[in-house]
């Protein structure tokens, strides 16, 4: 294996619930770009809505991590915890991100 490079990132996690299809619901930048957009993601929100409807609900754990990369940016992503309470006794945690970067052979 090649030579590879590891930066180590350490930021917040907020620990949430969510309805599990309603993943699906997300407004992106370019859903505001033009009327017939808005109107598409309005309906893909709306399909979302009604299969929770027809599926049922069932929660599960998320935490919204948030970190600074070495830019300055800050970066957010979502971590699926699963559908039992994560072992943490708040909702605001530490969380660290590690990256590895390397050639595939």
């Amino acid at each position: 294996m090649g030579e590879k490079k590891i930066a180590i990132f350490e930021g917040e996690a907020r620990v949430g619930q969510v309805l599990g299809t309603m993943s699906q619901i997300q407004l992106k930048p370019e859903d505001f770009s033009s009327p017939i957009a808005l109107q598409m993601a309005i309906t893909r929100i709306y399909e979302a809505v009604m299969k929770t409807m027809e599926e049922g609900f069932k929660k599960k754990y998320i935490a919204e991590v948030r970190f600074q990369d070495s830019m300055g940016n800050t970066v957010v992503f979502a971590v699926d915890l699963g559908e039992s309470p994560p072992p943490f006794s708040r909702d605001k945690v530490k969380a660290r991100v590690m990256v590895e970067i390397y050639e595939e052979e």
